[in-house]
Order: structure tokens, then sequence, then C-alpha cells
């Protein structure tokens, strides 16, 4: 089974534009989260994916591969699909690009789902943590995830899933971290089905699978890391690098 990893990554992020080019620890966010990636050793090739010249060459010019998009793309699922259509892969794992602190542990686990998927009931497999702070849980920027006794997801959004209505009833929170590992199909099939009402409210990718019937198998990790969305959160990632 040949297994790569595309890191998707657009230079003007609408919350904090240039995020990826930003000096973390003397490197840069998109490098910093490349050579986790490479570091893993669980991929036969890491590429960052990018319709920005400044990060094609930040990777290059650091002995890294880069693919140039052709096309402007909705979402990183659309702009990975675009890459991979002529490699040979069976599985392709995207890594956000701000996800510097990318570890083979969780990733590891969420490899592991394919070797007992004999029926190919999964399409796609990806990540939650589970937290347990009120702020957290109720940031819109924070996208919660349930699922069901086998860990599919059942739905992602940015308000607090479930809703505590009774409060003694032991919910429990998990965030989605956004590390999917796509079977190459599903990862096509997704380029040519059309947004939905629902992804298009929440801004969330992943539910246009959900909408289309796919099932996403959840791994639950207990590396929290740190995702740069935020001028904060360069400064929570550098004091954590430290």
């Amino acid at each position: 089974m040949k297994i790569i990893s595309m890191i998707p990554a657009r230079y003007s992020a609408s919350r904090f534009p240039g995020k990826l080019m930003q000096n973390l620890a003397g490197k840069s966010v998109i490098l910093r989260t490349y050579e986790a990636t490479l570091a893993t050793n669980l991929f036969d090739e890491v590429y960052v994916v990018t319709d920005s010249t400044i990060i094609y060459n930040e990777i290059i010019n650091h002995g890294g591969k880069a693919i140039m998009s052709q096309k402007e793309h909705e979402s990183g699922s659309d702009r990975i699909a675009e890459a991979v259509a002529n490699i040979d892969c069976d599985i392709v794992v995207n890594v956000q690009g701000d996800e510097p602190f990318t570890e083979r542990e969780s990733l590891s686990k969420v490899l592991e789902v394919y070797k007992d998927d004999t029926k190919n009931e999964i399409d796609l497999a990806s990540l939650m943590v589970e937290i347990t702070d009120w702020d957290e849980i109720s940031n819109p920027n924070t996208v919660k995830v349930i699922v069901d006794h086998k860990n599919f997801a059942l739905y992602f959004s940015r308000s607090p899933i479930p809703y505590p209505r009774d409060k003694e009833a032991g919910a429990r929170y998990f965030k989605h971290k956004g590390i999917y590992a796509f079977r190459k199909q599903a990862l096509l099939d997704f380029t040519v089905l059309p947004m939905q009402y629902i992804e298009a409210t929440e801004k969330i990718e992943c539910i246009r699978y959900l909408e289309y019937g796919k099932k996403i198998k959840m791994v639950e990790t207990k590396v929290q890391g740190v995702e740069i969305d935020t001028p904060e959160d360069l400064e929570r990632a550098k004091k954590l690098w430290k």
C-alpha cells in the first residue's frame, strides 16, 4: 500500500494572512510542518501543495518537495486532489500547513484503521482530541465532532455539540484535528461533488463527505499540539516549542 502525504498551503489565509511564513523558532511555520511530517517516516513521499511562489520556493530552497497548484480552489481537499490525480498511491494523508507539531503517534493511529478495513468501508479517517474547557468548546474557530458507537463521524460543527441541555448526562466534547487520511478515490470523488448548504453554512469541508454518504472514521488522540490560526496561536506555539 503506497501512502503519501500532501500539505495544502495557502499564503492568503483569511484570519491570519501569511501565517505559514511566520517565524517559529528560526524557521517558517510551513517548513516546520513539512519537516515534522517527513520526520514521522510514515510516508513514501511528502509534498507541499501551494498556490504561492513564496511558499513553493521556501520548501524547494530547503531541499523539500513542492507542487504548484494550477487552479484556484475552494478547499484543501480540492487542491490536493488536483495534485494527486496523476500520482500512483493508495492512501493520501492531508496534513494542514499550520500544524507544526505533527507527530508520528497520532498519524500512525489514523493509518492503522485501513489495515483492519477489509471491506473497504472507510472512505477517510481523521483525528479528534477531547476538550474540557468551555471557552474552547464554545469557540467557533474550534470544530467539534460527534461520533457513533464505532467512532464513525455523525456531524461536525462550530457550535458546541452535543448541546448540553442536561449537564448531568456526562457528555464528552471532541475537537476535530485537521489531519485526514483519504482513500485516493474518495478524494477524487470529492472534487466532483457540489457543495451543499450545510457545508456552505458551517464552512467545514468534511461535512461534504457526510452529506454524500461517505464514511469518516474518527480516531481519538491525546496529543493537543497547536494549530496556528491566529497571531495568539503563534505566540502559544513559540512558548510550546521552547
